[in-house]
């Protein structure tokens, strides 16, 4: 069953951030997953934390593939990209 992944990133240096959207999509989709949206200026109701100024919406085909391209050693560049241009919180939903 597929999974949707939510990614709430406050961003602090837009050019990083440049940097792993380059990269993005083809991490993704080593694992199956894709994006289905994103939102580079999200209307935020609520936030507990710091508000994203930036958040996208991944689909996986399932948490086990999301798991993966969270933990995989070889995608840790990209995701020190993601890292490096702000502060992120994703959040796998069930299908």
């Amino acid at each position: 069953m597929s999974v949707q992944a939510l990614a709430m990133i406050t961003v602090t240096d837009r050019d990083a951030l440049g940097a792993y959207r380059e990269k993005a999509a083809g991490a993704l989709a080593r694992h199956g997953g894709s994006v289905i949206a994103t939102d580079p200026d999200p209307l935020v109701l609520e936030a507990a934390i710091d508000a994203p100024n930036m958040v996208a919406l991944l689909t996986f085909p399932n948490a086990e593939a999301a798991k993966a391209w969270h933990r995989d050693p070889d995608l840790a560049p990209v995701h020190a990209l993601r890292n490096k241009g702000g502060k992120s919180t994703i959040v796998v939903l069930p299908g």
